[in-house]
């Protein structure tokens, strides 16, 4: 049976930008009413500046503020306490799930390629594809915090990034790729959905939802009301992805449900064939169109290439977070380049789809002359804290921070990874991901990517 999911990633925002540089469309509305859009159906507080300056580790792995201490859960290449084999690498999103007796459920994806150095172990029942090295780990900790068990959730999938919870309390990790078999040793297609039971792996297994779409998937939505499934596909290069919505033919069903099938379709914008040219916060476009997608699977040609009429289809250039708020759906496109083909630049964008309205608006565009201003090139997962605020997690070369966001938009450093600071060979070496907190609001739970390492910090979070 699943759990309830507590602080899991409400998206991702941004990776390694230009400036923003291209014309607006719409009408802009004030910046302190479309960051207060990011609580949406949220009890946040105000929030506060901060914590104070950030205090060096002794032990060189995370520098906190004075007050804060941090506990090591989980070390790449050490052994799986389930005796499965050895913790994997390149820890990535993830959620905490409450469960019976105060316990906790953290599920995290790991982002291995064919080429990741330490792979997820296959276990029988829980293997998708025995050649592909990505999946999702699970750590179950006791109500003290302390670490019961940790082991295999899913095997044998490839780079899952991000994913998100399910109304019955489940995970779902998506694949961010979609290479065929016989690609890369792979002995099986990719770039599916699978669903993950923090409590029980067993109980969902290692089914891909195909009928969700074969493409390069980054995050998921479930609208509570309907069971409708928003999906992100994160494609950085031409021609870039487009944002669906799965019709389940079992909406509401609970675990297991989805594998029922359902309707892929795709979001067309009006008038709009590239999001990247709208740069305009406030800058709202009625009647959006939903096309059924004509192969899901991506037989021939992949999603986003295809044919989709005479009036075309709605792309964006890196679309990563996704999470519901109220009764919207919020998605993020990371950043846009002309250089790269989009039609604008910009640092990121986060929209909003009101499917009751059938409306898409511009909430909030990030960079250094626009709505929020982070010291940091790269932010990338974000979270609610208890204070009110949101956890960001950069991403990119240097030193990688974990930023607190307040709800009028003052930035202040809540954690530094001392372990590296990646290199231009490897700039995601050093990247945080996964913020996310427990049903108590009195840890934060995050990832280092690489060395992949799983931090649990403690202190006067609210």
């Amino acid at each position: 049976m699943g759990v309830p999911p507590t602080g899991s990633c409400l998206m991702s925002a941004t990776r390694r930008q230009v400036l923003a540089g291209t014309g607006a469309v719409g009408a802009g509305i004030l910046f302190s009413g479309a960051f207060s859009e990011l609580f949406a159906g949220t009890a946040a507080a105000r929030g506060h500046a901060g914590y104070g300056p950030l205090v060096p580790d002794p032990d060189g792995l995370l520098d906190l503020p004075r007050g804060f201490r941090y506990k090591v859960l989980s070390r790449e290449g050490e052994p799986l306490l389930s005796g499965e084999g050895r913790v994997p690498g390149n820890h990535d999103g993830m959620a905490a799930f409450a469960g019976r007796r105060g316990r906790t459920y953290l599920v995290r994806n790991h982002e291995n390629r064919h080429t990741g150095r330490i792979g997820v172990p296959t276990v029988q029942g829980l293997t998708y594809d025995p050649a592909a090295k990505g999946g999702c780990t699970v750590i179950e900790l006791d109500s003290r915090g302390e670490v019961r068990s940790e082991r295999v959730a899913i095997a044998g999938t490839a780079v899952n990034c991000a994913g998100g919870p399910t109304p019955w309390n489940t995970w779902l990790t998506c694949e961010e790729n979609e290479d065929r078999a016989g690609t890369n040793g792979y002995t099986k297609d990719h770039g599916f959905i699978f669903e993950v039971d923090g409590a029980d792996p067993h109980r969902t297994g290692a089914v891909p939802l195909t009928a969700m779409g074969r493409f390069q998937h980054e995050a998921i939505a479930v609208d509570p009301r309907t069971g409708i499934v928003y999906e992100t596909e994160d494609a950085f290069q031409r021609p870039f992805g487009l944002f669906y919505r799965f019709l389940p033919n079992k909406p509401l069903g609970g675990t297991g449900s989805l594998q029922a099938g359902g309707a892929l379709e795709a979001m067309r914008v009006p008038g709009v064939p590239d999001l990247s040219r709208i740069q305009e916060t406030g800058a709202s476009f009625d009647g959006v169109e939903w096309v059924p997608v004509p192969d899901s699977q991506a037989k021939e040609t992949p999603i986003r290439l295809q044919d989709f009429g005479p009036k075309g289809i709605t792309h964006a250039q890196k679309l990563e977070g996704c999470y519901w708020g109220g009764r919207s759906v919020y998605f993020v496109s990371s950043y846009a380049r002309s250089s790269e083909g989009s039609a604008g630049d910009h640092f990121g964008q986060v929209w909003k789809y009101e499917p009751h309205r059938r409306r898409l608006t511009l909430v909030i565009v990030f960079g250094p002359d626009t709505d929020i201003q982070l010291p940091g090139e790269s932010p990338d997962n974000i979270c609610l804290a208890p204070s009110g605020g949101l956890m960001v997690c950069e991403d990119g070369g240097g030193e990688q921070h974990v930023y607190g966001v307040t709800r009028r938009g003052q930035v202040y450093p809540a954690a530094r990874n001392a372990q590296n600071t990646g290199t231009p060979e490897d700039p995601e070496y050093g990247e945080f991901a996964g913020v996310t907190f427990s049903p108590d609001g009195e840890t934060m739970y995050v990832n280092c990517y690489a060395p992949g390492t799983t931090f649990a910090v403690t202190g006067p979070w609210s």
